[in-house]
């Protein structure tokens, strides 16, 4: 029997501006962009993006009412919940430093590599790892 996890649903405030950050500065590709609805019939937009090379995307899912929209940034209690994995470190910090991208601090080593706390467009944390 195989298994994988295909997708993970990250809240988004909007989509037009999640998709700049995840593709233009995170260089991460746009998988769909498609037309669909929410389960009362009301539009909404079936939004994946991915890491070149990667199985694992985002569904980028805009929030959706009380319950969702204060969860935007925060779905994960604070915490880093998301990583990126990247095989020349230094190179990516240096593009995403100067793409704006907000580091919660200066990188460090640690045993499984270097490392770098940065927020997303959201505002929610990733460990950059090489």
């Amino acid at each position: 029997m195989s298994m994988k996890v295909q997708l993970a649903a990250l809240l988004v405030g909007d989509y037009d501006r999640a998709i700049k950050f995840f593709v233009d500065v995170l260089g991460f590709d746009l998988v769909e962009d498609s037309p669909a609805l929410t389960q009362d019939g009301r539009p909404k937009r079936w939004v994946v993006v991915r890491p070149p090379g990667a199985d694992t995307g985002l569904l980028l899912a805009r929030a959706d009412g009380e319950a969702q929209s204060p969860l935007v940034g925060c779905q994960t209690g604070g915490r880093v919940a998301f990583f990126l994995w990247v095989d020349d470190f230094d190179s990516v910090y240096g593009r995403l430093e100067r793409s704006g991208v907000q580091f919660v601090g200066p990188p460090r080593s640690a045993p499984y590599g270097r490392v770098a706390v940065f927020l997303d467009c959201e505002g929610n944390k990733w460990d950059l790892l090489g």
